[in-house]
């Protein structure tokens, strides 16, 4: 199985976008985008999120402990791709702010809603780690509520029909 075969299967499979953020101890934020997450448990409540290991983001939301899943909306496609490029371009390119309770940096005019998480478990999968996060606190960013969801699939992204 080839990188390219994997990545051709996966891509009829299409998921929702979100960006994950976290922040050093000098409140530089960092974040990627994200496909690959979904929810864990109900009690307690836990989602699960796969990082990239070769990720800027990875070291610093576990020395951190905790994070921010931001859930896009179809006109959130910007935040989408700026946090798949380059790092240096990510929290210059698309506005932020802190969350309420942890601080970490969450986008609101991106996203449908967010999800403040502690670090609950680090599981390394090939070359990906599996974060387990337990939801401490969320936010629904009312202006973005009845807006269509981002899903990336077949290398493009795309919205649910209204």
């Amino acid at each position: 199985m080839t990188r390219e075969d994997f990545r051709a299967l996966m891509g009829h499979h299409p998921g929702g976008v979100a960006v994950i953020t976290t922040a050093d101890p000098q409140g530089t934020p960092f974040g990627f985008t994200c496909t690959a997450l979904c929810s864990l448990s109900l009690d307690p409540p836990q989602l699960l999120v796969c990082a990239g290991n070769n990720g800027s983001t990875l070291p610093v939301l576990a020395a951190r402990g905790a994070f921010t899943v931001n859930f896009l909306h179809g006109t959130g496609r910007r935040a989408a791709e700026a946090f798949a490029g380059p790092a240096a371009e990510r929290f210059r390119r698309v506005p932020w702010r802190p969350a309420p309770v942890t601080g970490l940096p969450m986008l609101p005019e991106d996203a449908h809603a967010t999800a403040e998480c502690r670090v609950d478990r680090l599981v390394p999968a090939g070359d990906h780690t599996i974060v387990i996060g337990e939801v401490l606190h969320t936010v629904t960013h009312a202006q973005a509520a009845e807006r269509a969801p981002l899903l990336y699939g077949r290398r493009r992204y795309a919205t649910w029909p209204e």
